[in-house]
């Protein structure tokens, strides 16, 4: 009889389909292995380091993750020429779009208006790069930018001639070096904020949020830092040539502002003390106007301290070329008003005058309803909006209480537990839609995004980010997570937005100001190190042109600058294409939670280039 071979052939077939697939995914693998490697080589430029000390280098641990979006959508826009960007004239390479002094010159100089912002018109629109000067250096690294900065990155040598004898600022060679010494502080800003530190809780969490009036170079604000003490110094374009450019410069916070017919830009109740060191703010002008604005953005119990005219004018008023009479004139000026506005004062010693702001209004409104000036605002005053809005003459009100030994903001929790408590403004409710268990829930979302980011952007946890910009705050989220790392956070809240947090962010004591991104920014070219944008794109894509807000964003990057953007893939897309026209090295990663996220992560490095003279103008 015959054997049946049926069975072993159907054997054999089976063994040859299996060697079949291993052999095909052996080789699948092999070919995704080559693409992986050749995506990871296409990553935005490394950072050089000019005039620096030598940047480490990106771990091995993330040098070999592919990071690349590997769900990228195909659009008509991507096949478009890509447009270069040209560089500005030289003689723009600190300019300023919205603190134009020829542009101020037009405007009133009541209540300093030709100083206020005053944004270009659509003619007046420049599409062109910003430059640097012919030398420009990567900035020192904190902490050693507190002390110095390359002269050829600002200049300036009026304030060192001018300020001389006041230690705010030394040319050394090819550096300044800042003494930390200012008008009213000698010895030193360390020593005068000590001096302040016997006066009023200054270090023991209470205080951490501060508003520095008329800054100067920032060195009371450099020096509060050592205490865990966060100021927003603004001071005006003025003669004192950049002086804000120096701050920033230094990797402290600053800010182009004064006080003028508007409010400052940010909410009610955001700073624990408020600053004025010879500011030069006329506090006794306009009914105490000035002053009522202090006490709309102080927080309740906070403090507003006064050193320089008129204060301890019996020993100075020969030095400060005024008489007797007018300087005991202002300073009753001052103290009634500050009576007026219901503040006690804490004390005056030597060159400090302190005053406290009430924890609650439940005294100021029994005051009140004598009739006595200024009154309380109305209920309609909106006190966090400060967008071009004009400043008002009348007490701003404090939430209500009904107990006169608790403040009317609620529980504040000293820093540093307050950067992550739920924040007052939040408890109450009012914020729509944002409760307690959606701001944790924030948290834990921004620790996932900072170890992605720190993934991608290694630079992160490398000490090489001091001064960052976020251009769409929501809740301070990104900065709260960015607290281990020697780095401060703009949080920046567009007027845009669809929730207007820049009060919690205050509250979980960051800084931040508003903003419309359709204009530009208060400040000087390359003062950030890195700026992130999340949805901005999406919020301002049919408000105005997206390549102005990245004009704008170039301008204010410093070279080799880093630029993280979450968007949806078509937004980034066509942000891309702008970018690249911009020098800048840009690529296309996913989300941190995997390739079917459609929001996308746009990383970008603005490339080191500097301007060079000439007098041709190529800024049109």
């Amino acid at each position: 009889m015959a054997k049946d071979n049926t069975g072993l052939h159907h054997q054999t077939e089976a063994r040859r389909k299996k060697l079949t697939l291993v052999l095909g995914v052996s080789g699948l693998c092999i070919l995704f292995y080559v693409l992986g490697a050749w995506q990871t080589s296409n990553v935005p430029a490394s950072y050089s380091k000019i005039g620096c000390e030598t940047q480490s280098n990106p771990s091995s641990e993330s040098a070999d993750l592919d990071f690349k979006s590997h769900n990228q959508f195909e659009f008509k826009e991507t096949n478009l020429t890509i447009k270069n960007l040209e560089p500005c004239d030289l003689s723009l390479s600190e300019y300023t779009p919205c603190e134009d002094r020829q542009r101020g010159r037009r405007f009133d100089r009541n209540m300093m208006k030709y100083r206020e912002r005053h944004c270009p018109s659509k003619d007046e629109l420049l599409y062109c790069l910003i430059p640097p000067p012919p030398n420009y250096k990567i900035p020192f690294k904190w902490p050693q930018s507190r002390d110095y900065a390359w002269y050829d990155n600002i200049p300036h040598k009026e304030l060192s001639v001018e300020k001389a004898v006041q230690n705010w600022i030394q040319v050394e060679g090819d550096r300044f070096r800042f003494p930390g010494g200012g008008t009213m502080f000698p010895r030193g800003a360390d020593a005068y904020i000590d001096d302040i530190a016997r006066l009023i809780p200054l270090t023991a969490g209470g205080i951490r949020t501060a508003i520095d009036t008329g800054c100067g170079v920032a060195s009371f604000g450099a020096y509060l830092l050592k205490r865990d003490i966060m100021a927003v110094s603004f001071a005006p374009r003025d003669t004192h040539e950049a002086q804000v450019q120096f701050a920033l410069e230094r990797g402290v916070p600053a800010i182009i502002g004064i006080m003028g017919s508007k409010r400052l830009p940010y909410p009610a109740r955001a700073f624990d003390l408020a600053h004025c060191s010879r500011c030069l703010i006329p506090w006794f002008k306009n009914e105490g106007l000035y002053l009522m604005e202090v006490d709309r953005v102080l927080r309740p119990g906070g403090y507003w301290i006064l050193s320089g005219p008129p204060i301890n004018w019996k020993q100075y008023w020969r030095g400060w070329e005024r008489t007797e009479e007018d300087l005991k004139k202002e300073q009753d000026s001052i103290e009634d008003v500050a009576k007026s506005l219901c503040w006690k004062k804490v004390t005056e010693k030597g060159d400090l005058a302190i005053w406290r702001k009430p924890i609650n209004h439940i005294e100021c409104k029994k005051l009140k309803q004598n009739n006595k000036s200024p009154p309380l605002c109305t209920s309609d005053n909106n006190a966090d909006f400060a967008w071009y809005k004009d400043l008002e003459s009348c007490i701003t009100p404090l939430p209500e209480t009904n107990n006169p030994e608790e403040s009317s903001d609620g529980a504040l929790e000293d820093w540093p537990d307050r950067a992550f408590a739920v924040p007052p403004r939040i408890i109450r409710g009012t914020i729509q839609d944002i409760n307690a268990e959606k701001f944790r829930e924030d948290n834990e979302v921004w620790k996932e995004r900072i170890a992605y980011y720190k993934k991608i952007v290694p630079e992160i946890s490398h000490g090489r980010f001091r001064n960052i910009m976020d251009m769409n705050a929501y809740l301070g989220g990104f900065a709260a997570s960015m607290l281990k790392y020697p780095s401060w956070v703009m949080n920046v809240v567009p007027v845009d937005a669809e929730k207007q947090t820049l009060g919690v962010i205050y509250e979980r004591g960051l800084i931040g100001t508003y903003q419309d991104w359709c204009e530009g920014f208060s400040t000087y070219p390359r003062t950030y190190d890195m700026i992130h944008a999340g949805g901005l794109f999406s919020l301002y894509e049919n408000k105005c042109d997206l390549t102005l807000i990245l004009l704008e964003m170039d301008r204010i990057l410093r070279p080799e600058g880093t630029v993280v953007m979450r968007d949806n893939v078509e937004t980034l897309t066509k942000v891309e294409r702008i970018a690249k026209g911009m020098k800048w090295n840009t690529q296309i990663v996913d989300h941190e939670k995997g390739p079917y996220n459609p929001e996308k992560i746009l990383v970008a490095v603005k490339t080191y280039w500097t301007g060079q003279p000439s007098n041709n103008n190529n800024n049109n």
